[in-house]
């Protein structure tokens, strides 16, 4: 019985889910799941429905009707938040399909980051930091998530130490005899190659 009514309520799920238009112009969710709560109790009436994910999350800020002046900026790292709430003009990404600028109302995107030069600008000031890799979530609410998972002011980077990786890293990867090495020292070349172009560029 049990098994059944888990099944029918799957089932209606994934099929309500499908039939939902997919539009950046979605109104805000609600913090109840109220669709799979009333499939819920007309099964099992007698116990209380679990809690989805739905119910942990804040609803999503609605769509303005008019684009923002600002662009509101999360960056966080693993171990800690560089910038919570920052109302910025622009940040430039180093997406793995290129550089990408976002601006106050840019369309809905996420991408995915390769280890390069992001860079936050307010008014006359610019932030650059060297990230690693991560994603970038830009909202159709001009709201931007960033997650690095490595991020260092490039003003902290010494340029010695990066000319330096990168003569290790390049005898590396001509000396290696097996696939391992070649792609640890690929990744090592990579990474200091790109650190090298964001402290000259």
């Amino acid at each position: 019985m049990f098994r059944h009514g888990s099944r029918q309520l799957i089932g209606r799920a994934t099929t309500m889910r499908w039939r939902r238009p997919f539009s950046t112009g979605l109104p805000a969710e609600p913090r109840v799941d109220s669709t799979f709560v009333e499939a819920w109790k007309k099964l099992i009436p007698n116990t209380e429905p679990p809690k989805t994910p739905f119910a942990f999350m804040d609803p999503r800020p609605a769509t303005p009707s008019s684009i923002p002046t600002k662009l509101t900026v999360n960056f966080v790292l693993p171990y800690s938040s560089e910038l919570s709430g920052k109302e910025v003009d622009m940040v430039i990404i180093p997406a793995t399909t290129g550089q990408m600028g976002v601006l106050p109302g840019h369309v809905a995107t996420i991408a995915e980051l390769k280890p390069g030069l992001l860079s936050v600008h307010e008014g006359n000031d610019v932030t650059k930091y060297f990230v690693s890799g991560g994603f970038a979530f830009v909202h159709a609410n001009s709201f931007a998530d960033i997650i690095a998972i490595e991020a260092v002011p490039l003003d902290q980077i010494d340029p010695n130490l990066v000319q330096k990786g990168l003569t290790e890293f390049t005898q590396k990867l001509s000396t290696a005899s097996t696939d391992v090495e070649k792609a640890e020292a690929q990744i090592g070349v990579d990474v200091h190659s790109a650190l090298n172009a964001a402290l000259t560029g």
